[in-house]
């Protein structure tokens, strides 16, 4: 089996919820040997939130947890206690990369600011993920995704046109700033290869995320142009949105691109289709509420499975709109081996969680291990990786450090 390509990299992970251990589960994925520090006494967000198994809430068995933690060794420290804070800056000179998600100035309370860990360790690369960033007027701003969502411009014009906005689905980005910050990760981790030099990377989510939010945003600065929530419309296309079918909430997405898949469409749709003010994406897009009352007229008298195949079939792009139980079943999704099942760390129930983000051809992802339980790996990582004899880990373990 070839070497994985992060083999021997060394990771410190004291980020908690999603956009900070999204960065590190990718890396283990591909190598890295992870360490993640936590607490039990604080548990983090993702443990507390699910889904669980037979819905009963444990937070050594949340299966958000399990997804980006999974392929890491665990360690459960209390770093209010100068001990535990002695172990990080230990970890973090043994560490290649450290990745952090504290409020901004938390690291620096306890001594673990930056600059003066990589006085003792020159190579390290660091990487903090926070809301508005480290510096500035707002870096203390402390909040999740959806606050970031709104502060990018996200939670606007996600919804219906004139009702309250919607937003994005949960905390948006938290799982756009780990896009952004790993290639930044590997471009420092490259020029540490050439040069020796380590650095450290300032992720702001907000600011990330708004790169997404880029033609709004070049339309508003050149030419006032506000964007707005249209549903699901598109600029472009008509028509574009969700349609209701045959059936308790089932619904089909359908996109027309091109005059020609419209016509295919309109054939299907009946004589009034035929109008020829539709004929061109201009006239449709100005009659939408009649377009979208043709269409749903048509996929109303249907299942969603028999729109998304004929549709399909003309080559306009449709899908029935997926519940949970749709996606864990889903035969393209099943062949591509995307859900990942390993024993869990306790027992009992199975670890599943989502299969990497990227496939490699030469050096594929492995799954080594599942998410650690509280502090799984505490001799591994003090023994192994740090040196420290027995009677000091014993006596720390007695004086209740590791919680």
């Amino acid at each position: 089996m070839a070497e994985l390509p992060l083999e021997g990299l060394k990771v410190l992970d004291l980020t908690w919820v999603v956009a900070g251990p999204a960065m590190g589960r990718t890396l283990a994925d591909y190598g890295a040997t992870v360490v993640r520090v936590e607490s039990s006494v604080r548990v983090d967000v993702a443990r507390q939130m699910g889904p669980f198994p037979q819905g009963a809430m444990d937070v050594q068995h949340s299966a958000l947890y399990d997804t980006y933690n999974a392929g890491k060794l665990g360690l459960a420290l209390d770093l209010n206690r100068p001990e535990g804070r002695e172990i990080v800056r230990d970890l973090a000179l043994w560490a290649d990369v450290l990745l952090e998600s504290f409020a901004p100035g938390q690291m620096a309370r306890w001594g673990l600011e930056p600059d003066r860990l990589r006085v003792a360790n020159p190579g390290l690369i660091g990487v903090s993920s926070s809301l508005m960033g480290q510096t500035g007027p707002f870096a203390a701003f402390a909040g999740f995704g959806n606050v970031g969502a709104a502060v990018a411009g996200f939670q606007a014009i996600v919804g219906r046109e004139g009702a309250q906005p919607v937003g994005p689905f949960g905390p948006y980005t938290d799982y756009v700033a780990p896009r952004f910050g790993l290639p930044a990760l590997l471009a420092a981790l490259e020029h540490r290869r050439t040069t020796g030099e380590g650095c450290w990377i300032d992720i702001a989510q907000a600011e990330a995320a708004i790169q997404l939010l880029a033609p709004e945003v070049a339309a508003a600065a050149a030419g006032g142009e506000v964007a707005r929530a249209m549903g699901n419309r598109d600029r472009q296309y008509a028509p574009h949105g969700v349609f209701r079918c045959t059936g308790e909430d089932s619904w089909v997405a359908v996109a027309v691109r091109t005059d020609a898949e419209w016509r295919a469409l309109a054939e299907r749709l009946g004589p009034d289709a035929q109008d020829p003010a539709l004929a061109t994406a201009q006239g449709r897009k100005s009659a939408e509420d009649r377009l979208e009352a043709l269409v749903e007229a048509w996929t109303g008298a249907r299942t969603a499975q028999a729109v998304e195949a004929e549709l399909q079939g003309l080559g306009i792009a449709a899908h029935r709109v997926a519940d949970t139980a749709d996606v864990v079943g889903d035969p393209h999704l099943a062949a591509r081996g995307h859900f990942v099942r390993l024993p869990h760390s306790l027992g009992g129930a199975e670890s599943v969680f989502d299969a990497t983000r990227y496939r490699l051809s030469e050096t594929p992802a492995e799954y080594r291990m599942p998410a650690p339980s509280f502090g799984r790996d505490l001799r591994r990582v003090l023994v192994d990786f740090l040196g420290y004899d027995a009677e000091r880990v014993n006596a720390l373990e007695a004086s209740g450090l590791f919680r």
